[in-house]
């Protein structure tokens, strides 16, 4: 058994698919078929079931997977701290970000940290929550922002800060009369949120729907900038944090609070409570903490 046939076994069965874990892996599909094929052999048990392009694990492969997880995460905790060791203010930082927080919080937060660390290597993961949680887990990145609530018992979750989620409307809207709108005011007007595999557009929807309001949604979207621009096109209202309504410099928005509160998020970052954090992870988290 090989380490890089763990990594391989590990991608097909988060990926479900034998290419995409190729791809991800940098390799063949011929190649890491091969070597999991060869990983079965050595265990005397088939891992997977191939159903079509579909890879499915099997009870053995079940097994395996958290195994095979935590050496991969132990390997790769010692080899940070090797990495580490070996020369102050060097190394790599692995940062993830959910969509709706990484456009408006990460490069500032990355300037200032080249500033001050310039030879540490930063590689960036904009992902939804699972996927995060999923890869710090796996060691794939050092920390995660993301939005609350999170109960993961493995996660060390640090709350950044709140922000206020504001009402977006179109010029010329009757609520741009208004300085503050409440939930009872959008009742009748249809919505345009981010797509199910979002946080934030869930959190729309459980806002309103706690004041008793069932939103008609009109469209939903993979990106915050398309919300915004079905918006300017009178297609709809929404919902969106205060960061993103500060990106927002085309005027043709007009954003309001909503009253009563409180209609917010709250923004954390997330690691892993029992791998290694890194000295560069220490230094942009506190940096995160200065900012925040």
């Amino acid at each position: 058994m090989e380490l890089h046939q763990l990594r391989y076994f590990v991608a097909v069965a988060r990926t479900g698919n034998f290419s995409r874990a190729a791809e991800r892996c940098h390799v063949s599909q011929p190649s890491l078929s091969q070597q999991i094929l060869k990983l079965e052999r050595h265990l005397g048990q088939r891992l997977l079931n191939r159903l079509g392009r579909r890879a499915v694990l099997t009870d053995a492969g079940r097994l395996l997977l958290d195994r095979a997880t935590a050496i991969l995460a132990a390997v790769e905790d010692a080899h940070r701290r090797l990495v580490d060791d070996a020369g102050a203010g060097t190394g790599r930082l692995a940062i993830g970000a959910i969509p709706t927080i990484a456009p408006y919080l990460l490069p500032p937060a990355l300037k200032r940290f080249a500033r001050c660390y310039p030879q540490v290597e930063v590689s960036v993961q904009e992902d939804v929550t699972r996927n995060l949680i999923a890869a710090v887990l796996e060691g794939e990145l050092d920390l995660a922002l993301v939005a609350l609530p999170i109960t993961e018992e493995r996660l060390e979750v640090e709350p950044l800060f709140s922000e206020p989620l504001l009402v977006a409307v179109p010029h010329g809207h009757p609520l741009t009369r208004r300085r503050k709108i409440t939930v009872q005011d959008v009742s009748a007007e249809r919505f345009i949120l981010l797509n199910e595999m979002h946080c934030l557009g869930e959190q729309v929807l459980s806002l309103c729907r706690a004041h008793d309001c069932q939103p008609q949604i009109a469209c939903r979207s993979a990106q915050i900038a398309t919300v915004q621009a079905l918006i300017a096109l009178g297609q709809g209202i929404s919902l969106l944090p205060e960061m993103a309504c500060r990106a927002d410099h085309s005027k043709r928005l007009v954003y309001r609070r909503v009253a009563p509160g409180p209609s917010q998020r709250t923004i954390a970052a997330i690691w892993h409570r029992h791998s290694y954090h890194s000295p560069a992870a220490d230094r942009f988290l506190a940096g995160l903490r200065h900012s925040a």
